[in-house]
């Protein structure tokens, strides 16, 4: 296992956007039978320390390749684009006009004759707007247009924000 390889590249990927999770599922369990600590409980403390950071190594690049958000974070940072984790914010006032509209209909889903529908409805919203801006970002990152791109991971920080919320609201409601 070589950790200066990159994730797509540790999961014998093609680096892009769309991933098939199932063959990254599949190949992460081959990478975790192959250096998975206990395979190395009875060799040297240099090894199994190896293990532990090569099984670390994997189970990063397994959540960072799952996750539209990160994958994409990812795919530019390959490209020398840097993040500032803590401003994630677009300039795009008609976008934020959309999610301050998402938000208040967010708040307002307990109040309404049917939650869970709205919440539904809600939900199937974000569920395509996110799907745009995936498409959105593959275009941006295709045509090398990586400032565009980052703009658009941006926006999908976003959205996954309130598809958690929306989850969020969705298991409070069903606890009741």
């Amino acid at each position: 296992m070589d950790i200066t390889k990159n994730y797509f590249e540790i999961f014998g990927l093609e680096p892009g956007y769309r991933v098939d999770v199932a063959d990254l599922s599949e190949r992460y369990r081959e990478l975790q039978r192959e250096v998975h600590p206990d395979r190395f409980a009875d060799r040297g403390e240099r090894e199994q320390r190896l293990s532990v950071q090569f099984a670390t190594y994997v189970n990063e690049g397994l959540d960072t390749l799952k996750s539209p958000v990160k994958r994409a974070e990812y795919l530019l940072e390959l490209q020398g684009v840097a993040f500032d984790a803590q401003n994630k914010t677009t300039s795009d006032g008609a976008f934020l006009m959309q999610q301050m509209q998402l938000r208040e209909e967010l708040s307002e889903v307990r109040d309404q004759d049917d939650p869970e529908a709205a919440l539904d409805t809600l939900s199937a919203h974000a569920g395509e707007l996110l799907k745009q801006l995936e498409d959105e970002f593959q275009a941006s990152f295709e045509k090398q247009d990586y400032s565009q791109a980052a703009a658009v991971v941006d926006k999908l920080h976003f959205i996954t924000k309130l598809e958690h919320e929306i989850e969020q609201l969705e298991s409070q409601l069903l606890d009741y």
